[in-house]
């Protein structure tokens, strides 16, 4: 969404005004969890890093679940949540996924290419869509990000079976398929936005949280 679609003839709010707006808190507490994700992946502490990624994306659909419902909200406060969403969501399936990647990949030169392939996904995708939003069908053009969040950290629940090496050719492979798939033209339904995929994230979140809780014990 444009920035010049804001009102100008509105009082111009201070910046820090719209973090009391609560599907913002949302977003905000998202991104937390995603730097604690990109901190524990660079600690190589991955089963850790897993909750936190898979947290971020519970975040990120509860936010726009809350937005809706929201009575009161302005069209600029819809305007700004939405630009939050946008950089947030950059930083949570793009930076974080690219900096597990290297970190897995023991920061070998390799790895590098393929962070930038993943980050570079992430960037066009996130434009792409802010450009032209859902497709006609409302359908997502090219698989939504945060679709790669949810496939890493079922993947990683098979670390442990094969040797370090292997697995991370394997989450090479996978981060690289997946990156394709965010810029290709197929169409996948929007599921942030409806009440029982919510409730599905629900248990895989609470699910896959207390497995990775377990293996960290």
């Amino acid at each position: 969404m444009a920035l010049d679609t804001v009102k100008r003839d509105d009082p111009q709010p201070t910046i820090l005004s719209y973090v009391k707006d609560i599907p913002n808190l949302c977003s905000l507490a998202g991104l937390a969890c995603t730097v604690s994700a990109i901190y524990l992946s660079i600690l190589g502490i991955y089963y850790g890093a897993m909750i936190g990624m898979i947290w971020a994306v519970a975040f990120d659909w509860a936010d726009g679940l809350i937005a809706r419902r929201l009575k009161g909200r302005t069209g600029n406060d819809r305007i700004f949540g939405g630009q939050l969403d946008v950089v947030i969501d950059i930083v949570s399936y793009g930076v974080t996924p690219a900096i597990l990647l290297l970190s897995y990949g023991k920061f070998e030169p390799l790895f590098l290419i393929g962070a930038f392939i993943v980050l570079a996904a992430s960037a066009i995708r996130l434009s792409y869509f802010s450009t032209y939003g859902l497709s006609s069908d409302s359908k997502y053009t090219g698989l939504a990000l945060d679709n790669n969040s949810l496939v890493l950290v079922f993947l990683f629940l098979f670390e442990s079976i094969f040797s370090e090496r292997i697995f991370s050719l394997a989450l090479y492979g996978v981060c690289v398929l997946l990156a394709g798939l965010n810029v290709s033209q197929i169409k996948t339904p929007k599921f942030s936005g409806n009440p029982a995929s919510v409730y599905m994230l629900a248990v895989y979140t609470a699910s896959i949280t207390a497995i990775y809780a377990w293996k960290l014990l």
